[in-house]
């Protein structure tokens, strides 16, 4: 399995002056819409596997320029570390469901956020509004089955708005894509997780804090 080196990463925090990006670290505090608890420690940045990040600031670029709205980037880099503070948080506690297929929540060390691979996102006007999807993000369904879960891609119920405004960040985003090089995987149960495919991020080992150096650890702060 190959390992991932710092060098494959950016902080998006540091394209938000220059990009029309807004980054909001969703577990780096204790408020909504992050249902988990604090996960991250004050002065974590957002990191993302650069090809990837290179896809978030084409297609946010592409989407102010079309229809002057902003991307607001939730999440990328998730250490194991992460991964398991929200494992054991008392609402996944709670909902020990989430884990079982068809999963909403990655076990530690599985899936794409613990190698940078995957960004979640959503979309904003200029005077800061989130656009409505159909659901807030991380909107964990009880049934995680299409027909029960508005924030599945599937969900058949979605009214004509949602649609379209999901359609307005996924053609942004696939676009971007295509224009970088990358595969990019729509993640079908939530309509803000973009990925890199699994045969792609599969070949790369997950990282914990400890892979990083102290500037990139997302739970454990060192100066």
């Amino acid at each position: 399995m190959k390992h991932l080196s710092p060098e494959q990463f950016i902080a998006l925090d540091d394209y938000a002056d220059t990009y029309p990006i807004r980054i909001d670290l969703a577990y780096a505090h204790d408020r909504p819409p992050n249902i988990f608890g604090k996960v991250y420690h004050d002065k974590a940045f957002l990191w993302i596997y650069k090809s990837l990040g290179e896809v978030v600031l084409r297609a946010a670029r592409n989407v102010y320029d079309t229809h002057r709205f902003y991307i607001i980037v939730y999440d990328s880099l998730r250490t194991v570390d992460a991964q398991q503070k929200m494992q054991d948080a008392p609402i996944s506690q709670a909902h020990p469901q989430w884990f079982e297929e068809p999963r909403v929540l990655s076990p530690p060390g599985q899936g794409a956020h613990p190698r940078g691979m995957a960004v979640d996102v959503a979309l904003a006007c200029e005077d800061g509004s989130l656009l409505d999807m159909g659901t807030v993000f991380d909107h964990l369904a009880e049934d995680a089955r299409p027909e029960a879960n508005p924030a599945h891609r599937a969900y058949v119920h979605l009214k004509d708005e949602h649609r379209a405004n999901r359609e307005i960040l996924n053609k942004a985003m696939l676009d971007a894509a295509d224009h970088v090089g990358i595969p990019l995987h729509l993640l079908e149960t939530e309509w803000w997780d973009f990925r890199l495919p699994a045969s792609y991020y599969g070949e790369y080992a997950p990282l914990s804090d400890a892979d990083l150096p102290p500037p990139m650890r997302m739970v454990n702060y060192s100066e």
